[in-house]
């Protein structure tokens, strides 16, 4: 449970009076403080419609409490610490993060539909520069707290949690001068009682991916749940969940490339069927009122909506997703495959706990580099499962004891 500081008054999370007090707070521009530690950490207020959130300012986290619902693992010990003041830039005042991102939001040419070879398939690459669809994807994720797990929310994290958060993150951020929120479409839950409204409401929110009579066209940012892919007189159709009636059309050379490119994360998905596929695609919309997705990347999550790129990371995940600990997800964004990182953080006790999956093909120099790793923070402690010695290692034993 935090504890707050605002202007000369202290409040709990769970009182009654919260919401007035953060309204008040917000209304008079009071940075809220944080009191996990005794000195007080700053927040910021966030008001989604007639709500008002304290959420933790970036960078920050980790000077957190371990026990602090606000704690976050240190950066660098998954793939933001690299992007962070270079594609990342962090406003420390307001919180806004600059996104500097590689793929285009804007279209050349008057064509309603890719030409053959034009649409991208977004690859994995190691620059600290900018962020990729896929590493977009994940600042998304992270920052909406959707990598973050406790035993305490089974049930409770649905697709309407997920929009939110989503958007609400998307409202932390700017790339290429506007604010991201405004070319983010993420559909809402669909309803069949509400189906004409839905329309009016995303057609409402679409509208910025028309296509002009003349000049470059505009592109947005879809975030959805995959449903299926289907196969079409010329390509094929991307549907998404909650929007069935709205397909997004990819052509033959896309597909190919998206099935070969995205082969790992297909499989998983195929696999086991509690696990969703989420997918980052830039798109506009033709004359014809047709989706068309110019580039696309894809996210396997399991059924809490964590994600996972390996089945030796799902066995881990469903693992901690027992736990009444809290459990972070860490991310490899723009990461090569030999680099390590921390798959999560587990924060119990008095100190966190860095977990690490040693792969089987692990590159020349991968274990050193994860001791060098793991000696860098002597603050967080270590648990590392070497896929060739076997079986994986029980968790911390103070972390069953809240399971």
């Amino acid at each position: 449970m935090r504890r707050f500081r605002l202007a000369d008054r202290e409040i709990e999370e769970t009182s009654p009076d919260l919401q007035g007090v953060l309204a008040d707070s917000y209304r008079r521009r009071i940075r809220p403080l944080c009191l996990c530690k005794e000195a007080g950490l700053a927040m910021y207020i966030a008001q989604i419609g007639d709500r008002y959130i304290v959420k933790r300012m970036p960078l920050s986290g980790s000077a957190h409490d371990v026990t602090c619902s606000s704690y976050d693992p240190p950066d660098e010990f998954s793939g933001l610490g690299v992007l962070l003041g270079n594609a990342i830039q962090i406003d420390p005042e307001t919180g806004l993060s600059a996104l500097k991102v590689g793929f285009s939001l804007t279209k050349l040419g008057s064509r309603t539909a890719p030409v053959a070879g034009v649409g991208t398939v977004e690859s994995v690459i190691s620059d600290a520069r900018k962020l990729s669809l896929r590493s977009l994807l994940h600042y998304l994720w992270h920052q909406a707290e959707l990598t973050t797990w406790t035993s305490r929310w089974s049930g409770k994290r649905h697709w309407f949690n997920i929009r939110w958060h989503l958007i609400e993150a998307a409202r932390q951020m700017t790339v290429r001068g506007g604010m991201l929120s405004d070319v983010l479409f993420v559909p809402e839950p669909f309803r069949a009682t509400d189906k004409a409204a839905i329309e009016q409401r995303r057609a409402a929110a679409l509208a910025l991916a028309l296509q002009p009579r003349s000049g470059p066209r505009k592109l947005m940012i879809l975030v959805g749940e995959v449903k299926d892919v289907t196969p079409a007189r010329n390509g094929h159709r991307l549907v998404i969940k909650h929007m069935p009636d709205f397909p997004l059309m990819l052509d033959e050379i896309l597909h190919r490339r998206l099935v070969a490119h995205f082969e790992n994360e297909l499989a998983l998905w195929d696999a086991d069927e509690q696990s969703h596929l989420m997918t980052i695609a830039t798109f506009g919309i033709a004359p014809s009122g047709l989706a068309v997705v110019e580039e696309i990347a894809l996210m396997v999550v399991a059924e809490n909506w964590v994600p996972y790129d390996s089945i030796y990371e799902k066995r881990l995940i469903d693992a901690l997703a027992k736990l009444r600990a809290r459990s972070v997800k860490g991310l490899r964004y723009n990461l090569p495959a030999g680099k390590p990182s921390a798959v999560a953080m587990l924060q119990t006790g008095h100190r966190p706990v860095g977990l690490y999956i040693v792969p089987l093909a692990a590159a020349d120099g991968y274990e050193d580099a994860l001791r060098e790793m793991i000696s860098s923070r002597p603050d967080v402690d270590a648990w590392i499962w070497r896929i060739a010695d076997g079986e994986m290692p029980r968790l911390p034993l103070y972390a069953h004891g809240n399971s």
